[in-house]
């Protein structure tokens, strides 16, 4: 039978959305999500949410990414679903909610931005290339000086399949500085297996990295994304990092039917 979804996009890293609170999506059915997902026989998305009740919040988040598994945080995703929330007349301008990788906060701003808290960071690994940190999803953050011309999908996928971050691999960004305080990024992301336009979790990880690296000064950065510019801002006590927020548009794009 047709059930309603709605979709969303956050600087261009797009989901299907489901209000799931009366626990009727089949969970379990990866084909059917990562169908869905299709850009060409489907719906189209990078990934797929579902909002469901939670009895110490104002809602659970489900992720699934466009290959049909559930999957680590996701920071856009995680703002979309607060615009949702919102819409669906769940939450008025701020929200708590469980994701997979436990509780976060959230406000819709004035100018309709929305601003998320994500988990703190407290372990960044720096090698001679690259560096590594987990944001709620796993980042390989490595600078270039070629970011507009390279091949992220080829290039991403090798570091992604190469076997140094094991079976479940890790996501990729590429960063080019521009000013002391803003960054230009792009990201190969895991269970989408391409580039996406966006990655909350990525520019959350790049912003960090750089911190960490000593090319910015700055406490809060700007992230442009080939989607659209994200904020990320943090406060630094020597190796930890706290209070970090992701910041920027959750946009509804439109509403349909679809049959599960």
């Amino acid at each position: 039978m047709p059930h309603t979804f709605y979709k969303y996009q956050g600087t261009g890293n797009d989901f299907i959305m489901v209000d799931n609170r009366d626990n009727t999506f089949p969970k379990n059915d990866t084909k059917l999500v990562n169908q869905l997902c299709d850009r060409r026989f489907g719906i189209g998305a990078d990934g797929l949410i579902l909002l469901e009740n939670a009895s110490d919040a104002d809602f659970r988040m489900v992720y699934y990414n466009a290959d049909g598994n559930e999957s680590s945080m996701c920071g856009n995703g995680g703002r979309c679903i607060v615009a949702f929330a919102n819409l669906l007349g769940v939450i008025d301008d701020e929200a708590d909610f469980i994701a997979v990788d436990g509780k976060h906060h959230a406000l819709i701003q004035e100018d309709g931005m929305v601003s998320l808290h994500m988990k703190d960071v407290n372990t960044v690994t720096v090698y001679e290339d690259y560096v590594f940190l987990d944001t709620g999803s796993p980042h390989h953050v490595e600078m270039t000086d070629d970011l507009g011309r390279m091949n992220v999908k080829a290039i991403g996928a090798s570091i992604r399949y190469s076997g140094m971050y094991g079976d479940k691999g890790s996501n990729v960004n590429f960063v080019n500085q521009n000013e002391d305080d803003k960054f230009s990024v792009r990201t190969y992301e895991r269970g989408v297996e391409d580039e996406t336009l966006s990655c909350g979790t990525g520019v959350t990880a790049v912003a960090i990295a750089m911190k960490v690296l000593n090319k910015t000064t700055a406490t809060t950065i700007r992230l442009q994304t080939p989607g659209g510019l994200l904020k990320v801002s943090f406060k630094q006590e020597g190796k930890y990092f706290t209070d970090i927020y992701l910041t920027g548009p959750a946009t509804y794009v439109f509403k349909g039917e679809a049959e599960w």
